[in-house]
């Protein structure tokens, strides 16, 4: 059998285990331990094993817990309900201001935590019910709350961000670095498109009342404007210290979890309950990844040590002709495509092997492709019939909202995100900029 036989043969294999509903580091690590039994005998077993070993001696491995403890202690202890409460008093003269506010809180719970679910939690628990009492359009508030979830795996300290420098390994600083551009030019596509929107269709998106305005003091409104200073200042307590090279990423990232259960325990809102779900939530999220990682890891030594990726290449740019542009958009594609039905980890971990290094081979930058995979998996956690936001919109919505207002919801926001994709891809520099000016690259 040809080795790009074996490797079909692989993927194959490990596509219909994840069909059958198998859990994803199972059906990954099973895959690559019987592939390298057969192909090698016994002694397969070493090159899986040597795998999981180096990535369980990888140092900045710590930080994962880190920023997902930060992230849920943020959470838990709704510190995003002051958030809110700012846009929405100094967001709501405009057209569609509250949703535009919405957009605004979501960047900020993004720079707090780096998970899309808690950004979703947040929007559709805090958000959502405001919007719909203050006469938004529910198709309007369903789609901004979708798209504006999103932004946590790109804006850091995104999670995933760290998960894709792991299996590429990639310098986290850098991806992290060029997400911010990336995720700040989709959050104001998404708000000009609002602002326009509601500013045609004013009914879509009410302003504030001026009777409610005047019913609130300036000096309520600076109170409510330190409240969107808070995750900030948490980030730059995180990231300035690392930027200037004053700390390395594990500790920097312990300083970001302190930084946030300090936050916490100021306000009063560290109560025992919040800290125990945080801390189980933490050890569940955290022991998730790492199975899933260590399987990538296997999978990915044995699909290496059959030579699959140059045969790969070799049959898209040789045998079928492909330019490495159009390669690199049928790869935005397939992951748009398996977005319908896995998530980001997932998507990740079981194609790392074959496109990271295809992505090398064809001479494109691997922190570039990064951020472009992150667009391109919020693009599909919103694609329908099976994007995985849409059905957490669906579980957290009132039942006024059904499953066909939230599908026609994102519409016009995964075009936007399209075109972000595409402005991204032309001008690779958005993402370049800032990681070359920092580290002089």
């Amino acid at each position: 059998m040809s080795y790009e036989m074996i490797a079909i043969l692989m993927f194959a294999s490990m596509m219909l285990m994840l069909m059958t509903g198998q859990r994803v580091f199972g059906a990954i690590g099973a895959v690559a331990a019987v592939a390298a039994l057969a192909l090698w005998g016994t002694g397969g077993s070493v090159i899986p094993f040597s795998a999981s070993m180096k990535l369980m001696k990888w140092y900045p491995l710590l930080t994962l817990p880190m920023f997902i403890f930060m992230g849920y202690v943020l959470s838990e202890s709704r510190i995003a309900d002051d958030l809110y409460k700012m846009f929405h008093v100094w967001m709501g003269p405009v057209p569609g201001g509250l949703a535009i506010g919405t957009i605004g809180l979501m960047v900020l719970i993004s720079a707090m935590n780096g998970l899309s679910v808690a950004g979703m939690a947040i929007g559709a628990t805090i958000a959502l019910p405001e919007l719909l009492r203050r006469g938004y359009d529910k198709r309007m508030v369903t789609g901004v709350i979708q798209a504006g979830s999103s932004l946590g795996i790109l804006v850091p300290p995104s999670v995933v961000l760290v998960l894709y420098a792991m299996i590429a390994r990639q310098p986290v600083g850098q991806l992290w670095l060029a997400g911010i551009l990336p995720g700040l030019l989709m959050a104001g596509l998404f708000i000009l498109y609002i602002y326009l929107r509601c500013r045609i269709s004013p009914a879509l998106g009410p302003v504030l009342p001026p009777g409610e305005r005047a019913g609130i003091a300036f000096a309520e409104k600076v109170r409510l404007l330190g409240a969107g200073v808070l995750p900030l200042v948490i980030f730059a307590t995180m990231m300035v210290p690392f930027v200037n090279g004053w700390t390395s990423l594990v500790e920097s990232s312990a300083i970001g979890a302190l930084a946030a259960f300090a936050a916490a325990v100021l306000k009063g809102r560290m109560t025992r309950a919040v800290f125990e779900t945080s801390v189980r939530q933490t050890l569940a999220v955290s022991c998730m990844f790492m199975w899933i990682i260590v399987a990538a890891m296997a999978f990915g030594a044995v699909f290496d040590g059959l030579g699959a990726v140059k045969a790969i290449e070799s049959l898209f740019t040789e045998k079928l002709g492909l330019d490495p542009w159009m390669i690199l958009i049928l790869m935005q594609l397939s992951f748009i495509l398996m977005g319908t039905f896995l998530d980001d980890t997932a998507m990740l971990v079981i194609v790392a092997p074959l496109y990271i290094p295809l992505v090398k081979a064809l001479g494109f930058d691997l922190i570039w492709y990064g951020v472009l995979y992150t667009i391109t998996t919020q693009i599909a956690y919103m694609t329908p019939p099976f994007g995985y936001n849409l059905f957490l919109m669906k579980a957290m919505a009132p039942k006024e909202i059904g499953l066909k207002d939230i599908y026609a919801s994102i519409v016009p926001f995964v075009m936007v995100m399209i075109a972000a994709l595409a402005i991204v891809m032309a001008f690779p520099q958005i993402a370049l900029w800032l990681p070359h000016q920092v580290y002089g690259l």
